[in-house]
């Protein structure tokens, strides 16, 4: 998936917005998911998962720095995550699954503390740039 210099511009807009409370924001969207998608628990059993635990705070806030890393390499996103996706694919063996689940729990964090921030246009750029995320951290399955 192709990012449009109109992406590329909305997902800035949107980082430079959340960046100070990124940690926080993706630490809610985890919370979001293992709440609505209970089966992706299972990569977390060793975690405190009650809102706000010292596991979720800081697993939103490795989560918030792989996401603002990725903004800042726009053009090669999959250069930038490479060794996160090594990670995940080779040693945690996250189902892909789990990562289209977590991409909606961060848009709906994002639309719920920045309604301000959040229109169709921007929605979809955004929506557009985490997919992309996603693609790269599942690339190297096998």
């Amino acid at each position: 998936m192709v990012l449009t210099e109109d992406d590329k511009a909305h997902v800035k807009a949107v980082w430079a917005q959340i960046q100070s409370t990124a940690p926080d924001i993706f630490a809610e969207a985890l919370f979001r998911l293992f709440l609505a998608h209970t089966p992706t628990k299972t990569y977390f059993a060793h975690f405190d998962l009650s809102a706000g635990s010292a596991d979720i705070k800081g697993h939103g806030k490795k989560l918030a720095a792989a996401i603002g890393d990725a903004v800042s390499h726009l053009d090669d996103i999959a250069g930038a995550l490479s060794k996160l996706s090594d990670l995940h694919a080779q040693k945690l063996r996250v189902d892909p699954v789990n990562f289209g689940f977590l991409i909606h729990c961060i848009l709906v964090t994002i639309a719920v503390h920045f309604p301000n921030v959040v229109n169709p246009s921007i929605l979809v750029s955004v929506d557009k740039f985490l997919c992309r995320v996603g693609a790269v951290l599942t690339a190297k399955y096998r």
